[in-house]
């Protein structure tokens, strides 16, 4: 086959990852779109349900084509595009989907806010929805231009998308063993949740890219011991793990600054 100069480098290994995250995100919006025809959240329960892990598991080939390009050195400028695109698709739309039908359906807005009764619960999941994008090409314009840094300047979508999907699956298994699905509060509770991480993924906070983390990597005994246990912790507590793991990860700059102003009582 004839090779042209102009032709974008496409790294085989790496784009098919990205491919997996952008399959398993149009299978996220396929489910969410038969939960949405169902007659009630019970029935659509179970659609939800595996939407979320649909998007889990987005996370997971989002993970492994960025390993594998930097362990093989097969980063391209067609592969970051790719990846955007996929990410917008797994990490914007489908969440974006996922909470405006699954729990913000049960906001209830006053007549003023509302007075057609239409519901503007979309409101919310597009501001996610925008600032997802907006994030997405914030970032790469500073991979262009090489300023991005060692660490995310906001947090990732992709921990964004994470993070809503988890704590969606959290509320809604919590008020299904409660209330039997009548999610009240929560709703308002994901609500800000959402506008709250939305606005994450727009700031100037920085969040650690764990880049330097690979096959190499060596810790020592008591590392490698501790990360063991919370793994076990993680794996007996299913319905909480997800959740865990992506607030703990969202809440990694309240600990770092913390260390930063311990560090300098120190100094001074």
């Amino acid at each position: 086959m004839e090779e042209h100069d102009d032709e974008p480098k496409i790294y085989l290994l790496p784009n098919l990852m990205t491919a997996g995250n952008l399959l398993c995100g149009f299978l996220a919006v396929l489910t969410i779109f038969k939960g949405m025809q169902a007659i009630d959240l019970v029935a659509a329960k179970p659609f939800y349900e595996r939407a979320m892990f649909y998007i889990f598991g987005a996370c997971l080939f989002d993970l492994l084509d960025g390993r594998l390009a930097r362990l093989g050195g097969q980063e391209s400028p067609f592969g970051q595009e790719f990846d955007s695109l996929a990410d917008m698709v797994s990490f914007g739309i489908a969440p974006a989907m996922l909470v405006s039908r699954a729990v913000l359906s049960d906001l209830e807005w006053p007549n003023a806010l509302d007075p057609g009764g239409s519901g503007i619960t979309w409101a919310i999941a597009f501001i996610y929805l925008l600032c997802g994008a907006v994030r997405l090409a914030r970032f790469n314009c500073l991979a262009r231009t090489g300023s991005g840094g060692p660490d995310f300047r906001g947090i990732p979508i992709p921990m964004a998308a994470g993070f809503v999907a988890s704590l969606t699956y959290l509320i809604i298994s919590i008020a299904e063993k409660k209330d039997g699905l009548t999610l009240g509060l929560w709703s308002y509770v994901l609500a800000l949740m959402i506008l709250g991480v939305s606005f994450l993924m727009v700031s100037n906070i920085t969040y650690p890219s764990f880049k330097k983390i690979d096959l190499k990597t060596k810790v020592n005994i008591w590392t490698l011991l501790g990360a063991a246990i919370l793994l076990g912790i993680l794996i007996k507590f299913q319905l909480y793990a997800p959740s865990v793991i992506f607030i703990g990860y969202l809440m990694i700059p309240l600990f770092r600054r913390k260390s930063k102003e311990k560090y300098k009582e120190k100094v001074s």
